[in-house]
């Protein structure tokens, strides 16, 4: 099993929140880059990336699609 990328956001608040979705039905996911998604207040320097295991990782686009409520 490795981890896998599940989605971009465009902040580290949005990431965070998508994985506290996944982490509610049972799927661990963690946030990489948030801190360099806010560098020095100039916007987006980089992507939050949302990774999840590569085995979770059909049901986790599931749980976070757009249209899917939360």
């Amino acid at each position: 099993m490795s981890l896998v990328e599940l989605k971009r956001y465009f902040t580290s608040i949005e990431a965070e929140l998508a994985r506290t979705v996944l982490e509610s039905h049972g799927i661990d996911a963690v946030v990489f880059d948030s801190g360099l998604n806010c560098a020095e207040g100039g916007g987006m320097a980089t992507a939050a990336r949302l990774m999840v295991l590569d085995d979770d990782l059909d049901e986790a686009a599931t749980l976070i699609a757009d249209d899917r409520p939360v």
